[in-house]
């Protein structure tokens, strides 16, 4: 496949699946780039290929996750490829092939919803329900809502395509939208999937549930405390299908998949569907390559029995006695974690703490212990509102240390500079890549970068 710009210029690249059934619980396979869509199978196999743009290794397989944790203060970079150490001494060239990959498959995913957005309202297949028609345009606005989301809070504003690219020149001269204009097409479009899909539990496809726990991560983001704790209580609240999963470990190790921890994760069988994320931070043993590792003040935070409690299971040691991350056990098949319960009840806590509402069954410690309960550890200490929030950004750095929210954590609270020491502000935003820039004059470069 050609890139123009930053859109994908084949005609409507579909990939993903062509398995019996897109209703079971578990989506599968791959059908063919030049699948178009023209009636409900077709339309089906569409909305399977944007969940596979979002597990394709240059996404949510390992290339943005290794963004958002790498730039944080919990990995190592042990292996043989300097573009990695780029994150960890926060100095990314836009010359970077992680940003380059992320960049162009996270549009490839937007061009695919895009093409079901455009396409499914006017199918007049008779087997097309509405209810059928509704569920696959609200997983589209939902998975463009979080492409344009991890967009944002990456490269800030950047080219708003609301529509299929079929040319490689549809795209060219779009000039980047503002950061608040990307944040309201991320709102926009979350606001038309709630209104589209139904409040059912699954945990590999959206429904009305997954897009209230964005919605609750976009308002943290925002700063709009109430509604961020609102969207988090509604989640929360589905008791039966969402729980704090005990011990910590019991939502990823042994193979486990779609546990009760998890509002939206991405599945891999392993086989057709593999995730080779693992093999990031498995050693040689485990059939990895070790490239990047817990560094040692996490190692030392996971094995504190005061601060890591049970969470210590996500550091291990291998045959040379090199500490090593096991939140993706497999080389082939871990899931890649979206959202998981744990979020929503520490979005929850900061939402209340920014609100000073800190004790008691609506407060934020009530959350933040839940969080910890399930780590084995006792409550926290914190009273005034600076000690919760601080407890809260320390609870977050060790349940999510190997999830991509760390550096975005430390970016949206403003605490890069008093705790990774990153005093440059054009630093919190990463370049656009270059060839991006090069190939379309009207894509500005963020300041900063070359």
């Amino acid at each position: 496949m050609k890139f123009r710009n930053y859109i994908l210029s084949a005609t409507v690249s579909l990939s993903l699946a062509s398995c019996q059934k897109f209703l079971e619980v578990q989506p599968k396979e791959s059908v063919s780039d030049e699948q178009t869509i023209f009636d409900v199978t077709s339309a089906t196999e569409a909305v399977r290929g944007i969940y596979n743009a979002f597990a394709n290794g240059s996404y949510y397989g390992t290339s943005f996750q290794s963004i958002g944790y790498l730039s944080g203060d919990n990995v190592q970079w042990t292996g043989s490829q300097s573009q990695v150490q780029e994150f960890i001494n926060h100095n990314v060239r836009s010359d970077n092939s992680t940003i380059s990959a992320a960049w162009g498959q996270i549009y490839v995913a937007i061009n695919r919803a895009n093409n079901v957005i455009d396409k499914v309202p006017t199918l007049q297949d008779p087997h097309f329900s509405e209810d059928n028609k509704n569920q696959l345009l609200g997983e589209a606005y939902f998975l463009r809502a979080l492409a344009y989301f991890d967009l944002v809070r990456t490269w800030g504003g950047v080219p708003l395509i609301l529509k299929p690219t079929l040319t490689a020149t549809d795209n060219s001269g779009v000039a980047r939208s503002t950061k608040q204009e990307t944040y309201a097409q991320v709102l926009n479009d979350l606001n038309k999937a709630e209104a589209l899909l139904p409040a059912s539990t699954n945990r590999y496809r959206a429904t009305a549930k997954t897009v209230w726990a964005l919605k609750s991560r976009y308002y943290l983001y925002q700063g709009d405390w109430a509604k961020a704790e609102s969207y988090a209580t509604k989640v929360i609240s589905d008791v039966t299908n969402y729980q704090l999963k005990s011990p910590y470990n019991s939502f990823f190790a042994n193979g486990a998949r779609g546990t009760v921890e998890s509002v939206f994760e991405i599945y891999y069988n392993g086989t057709t569907e593999t995730n080779g994320h693992g093999g990031q931070w498995l050693p040689q043993t485990l059939g990895g390559t070790r490239q990047w590792a817990p560094n040692d003040a996490f190692v030392a935070l996971a094995n504190n029995a005061t601060i890591g409690g049970n969470r210590s299971a996500l550091v291990a040691k291998d045959n040379q006695n090199r500490w090593y991350g096991t939140l993706y056990p497999s080389t082939t098949s871990s899931a890649s974690y979206v959202i998981r319960i744990a979020e929503l009840f520490l979005i929850r806590a900061e939402a209340r703490a920014q609100q000073n509402l800190l004790t008691g069954a609506s407060g934020a410690l009530f959350d933040l212990n839940a969080v910890r309960a399930r780590a084995g550890l006792d409550a926290s200490t914190a009273t005034t509102q600076a000690d919760v929030l601080l407890a809260i950004e320390n609870e977050r750095r060790v349940e999510f240390a190997f999830e991509p929210h760390r550096w975005f954590d430390l970016v949206r609270t403003n605490r890069a500079a008093a705790v990774l020491g990153v005093t440059d502000t054009t630093k919190y935003i990463l370049p656009l890549p270059s060839q991006q820039v090069l190939l379309d004059p009207a894509l500005k470069q963020n300041p900063g970068y070359n």
